[in-house]
């Protein structure tokens, strides 16, 4: 393939694309790939996470602009372009019963509608590839869930002239992939790795978790990235106000790390091209088209 390949990655917050397929996204840029993360909303009701900078009144009433700056770092630190879809964060309802969710928030909004601005968005780039969560939404955040259904409906919708006419000329991208780097395959390696050399493991909890759940997703493709896991990292530190750089992010060595599983993992949801599975490599079956 003469053309230079495309990827995109939608993600509900700024801090997710750094938590998320980051080295995957790191590797790809250091082969000329070119990459866009699209983040769906500001951020702007996420809580202040690491505990260094809890109780800070600028923070508190600039979080809008504090996260896209922390967004703008990680994004320089990846070497990746990023757009704003321009959602408004929808939180995370805690309680029982839960709350209802912010009138206007991104969760909220018709999908048909919504899904029109990351169409254009991908008619705008041209992707080849796009990444995105499951249905499940990696875990249930109203936003990651809407992340999803946007992202279907606009994979669907990019390449077809009859729908979104205003929003430019079609493009069809040829993969989609949901973003399964936090899989029980991984943890669970990690986990004994840790376990065998004497040291502590933050992963029993995690893994009871699953045992309780009883659900695993299919995990088809494994990129190989572990020389850019610090740069992942690095970028995941850029959104200080998420990320406590002493916190259980950072709790394996490096080391063990690129040892054990050197991998991110993603799961393969529609394919326009012939590809066999397992893959190392998102744009399998479109580098040789």
């Amino acid at each position: 393939m003469t053309e230079q390949l495309r990827m995109m990655a939608v993600h509900a917050h700024p801090d997710d694309e750094s938590s998320k397929g980051a080295a995957t996204m790191a590797k790809y840029v250091s082969e000329g790939v070119d990459v866009l993360v699209a983040t769906c909303t500001g951020g702007e009701r996420g809580s202040i996470l690491n505990p260094k900078l809890q109780g800070d009144p600028y923070i508190e009433k600039n979080i809008h602009e504090v996260r896209a700056k922390e967004m703008a770092e990680a994004r320089d630190i990846l070497g990746v372009k990023q757009e704003w879809l321009g959602f408004v964060d929808s939180g995370l309802p805690e309680g029982d019963p839960l709350p209802p969710l912010p009138e206007g928030c991104f969760a909220l909004q018709d999908v048909e509608e919504a899904a029109g601005r990351l169409v254009k968005l991908i008619r705008e780039f041209r992707p080849h590839v796009i990444t995105t969560y499951d249905e499940n939404g990696g875990y249930p955040h109203p936003d990651h869930i809407m992340t999803h259904k946007i992202s279907m409906m606009a994979f669907d919708a990019a390449g077809d002239p009859e729908r979104y006419p205003e929003a430019g000329e079609p493009w069809q991208p040829q993969k989609l992939y949901y973003n399964q780097g936090f899989n029980r395959q991984r943890t669970q390696a990690l986990h004994d790795a840790l376990i065998e050399r004497g040291l502590e493991s933050p992963y029993g909890e995690w893994l009871k978790r699953w045992d309780e759940m009883g659900r695993e997703r299919t995990l088809t493709t494994f990129v190989p990235c572990a020389d850019f896991f610090e740069i992942r990292d690095k970028a995941l530190i850029a959104h200080a106000t998420q990320i406590d750089p002493d916190g259980g992010w950072f709790r394996v060595p490096m080391d063990i790390q690129r040892e054990v599983w050197p991998t991110e993992e993603y799961e393969l949801a529609k394919s326009l091209v012939d590809t066999s599975l397992p893959e190392d490599d998102l744009f399998a079956g479109i580098r040789n088209n």
